[in-house]
């Protein structure tokens, strides 16, 4: 088996208009019982997706707040990753008309046209975050934190690599992550730009696409996809017309037989 774990994102992949359909659900069963790890990597805060998705205990973890919350379903508790936001930023955010807000234990959330607002906040106050994006929504995060390191947190804990990881998107906040997986997947709904960065593109949407990946997961660990994965290749050398000769590291072997010119002296005697 090459692929142990599958990481997806919530809204707009599993869930549509915040509800996953049975369908998604068993699909997503039947990967964990191919023997699998699920995890679930999305920006909503964590106590806001229990109360609205009651299968969350289908994954082994859970990275909430866009990277900087990891939780244990198994073990009802949870990692933070990441200071608190200052109060006096929330404060001028208020101040300066945004809203809502949505404040968890690192993340600080609103919506589009308020990010200029987010930005000239943040630097007012010198803080080095950044503004992460999600389709309409706007985001406040430390530098540090993202959808990919938080799911490396949540495969090292499991004792997994990001090589043997697939993960499932829509949105602009997923890319960190589908660069960080071995194979990055964009559900058929998902961004232009999302699609156009992902190693695969399902016919389904949202749920369906999850299904579909889910299936194919299952059946033959995404081999189909090999193909795609061309930008693990390593560079071995260039041809006589400079064109670069790759190697592809997965499921080749190959022999390397090194020339070296040795070269003989003479020493004269003592």
């Amino acid at each position: 088996m090459r692929y142990y774990a599958l990481a997806c994102d919530f809204d707009g992949t599993v869930a549509w208009n915040g509800r996953v359909d049975q369908a998604t659900v068993a699909a997503l069963c039947r990967v964990r019982d191919s023997g699998r790890r699920l995890i679930l990597v999305t920006g909503r805060e964590l106590d806001d997706l229990i109360d609205q998705f009651p299968s969350l205990d289908l994954f082994d973890r859970v990275v909430a707040e866009n990277g900087a919350v990891i939780y244990r379903t198994e073990t009802n508790d949870q990692r933070v990753i990441g200071d608190p936001p200052p109060p006096a930023f929330i404060e001028d955010l208020h101040k300066r008309g945004v809203a809502p807000i949505a404040v968890g234990d690192v993340v600080v959330a609103t919506w589009h046209p308020h990010e200029a607002a987010v930005l000239d906040t943040i630097e007012q106050h010198g803080l080095e975050h950044h503004v992460v994006f999600n389709k309409g929504a706007v985001m406040v995060l430390p530098a540090v934190v993202n959808k990919a390191t938080g799911l490396v947190a949540a495969l090292n804990e499991l004792r997994l690599s990001p090589r043997n990881t697939v993960c499932v998107g829509d949105a602009e906040n997923d890319q960190e992550m589908f660069r960080a997986c071995e194979l990055s997947v964009a559900v058929n709904n998902a961004l232009a730009t999302v699609k156009t960065n992902a190693g695969l593109v399902t016919e389904g949407h949202h749920g369906a696409g999850v299904v579909e990946l889910a299936d194919q997961l299952i059946a033959g660990d995404l081999s189909a996809s090999d193909g795609c994965l061309r930008r693990h290749d390593i560079l071995l050398s260039r041809s006589e017309t400079d064109d670069p000769i790759h190697f592809h590291p997965h499921g080749t072997r190959m022999l390397l037989a090194v020339r070296q010119r040795v070269e003989s002296r003479c020493w004269p005697r003592a």
